[in-house]
């Protein structure tokens, strides 16, 4: 089920939790989840809400108590792994996952926090959750760092 990628990411920012938090939280303000909310299920059913904007919801919810945007996509052109997110942050590599499930919130989440607290801009390998090091698609790295 390949989707056209013209889809225009989602115009509203979600920022979870509240915005007085400080220390760790406040380096999760450069940390950014996208979700791809047109994923289906692997029914392959085109039933709305899609399997994607429910895990979507769910990322939302497990990012309630901290700092984490949280957007939305259309398309993230990997409709082959199903249900798929991207965790990005400023001035370092970007990941893309994918076989995730609509209860892959908090996995994002914990994702998201070991994102913000690395020194090397990687997401680390130890404390990663399964689904993340199992899913792990792509890593892309941010355009500063490529030679000619």
């Amino acid at each position: 089920m390949e989707r056209d990628s013209s889809f225009p990411a989602e115009t509203a920012d979600i920022l979870s939790g509240d915005s007085d938090l400080s220390g760790d939280s406040d380096a999760l303000a450069g940390v950014t989840v996208i979700v791809c909310a047109s994923c289906r299920d692997e029914t392959g059913s085109d039933a709305h809400p899609r399997a994607g904007e429910v895990l979507a919801q769910d990322t939302r919810q497990a990012a309630t108590a901290d700092n984490v945007r949280v957007r939305t996509v259309e398309c993230l052109g990997n409709c082959k792994r199903r249900l798929s997110a991207a965790i990005l942050r400023d001035g370092c590599w970007s990941y893309v996952f994918g076989d995730l499930n609509i209860a892959s919130g908090a996995d994002l989440v914990t994702g998201a926090k070991l994102f913000a607290s690395s020194t090397d801009g990687l997401i680390p390998w130890r404390g990663r959750p399964d689904s993340l090091k199992r899913g792990l698609v792509a890593r892309i790295p941010p355009l500063d760092m490529l030679k000619d």
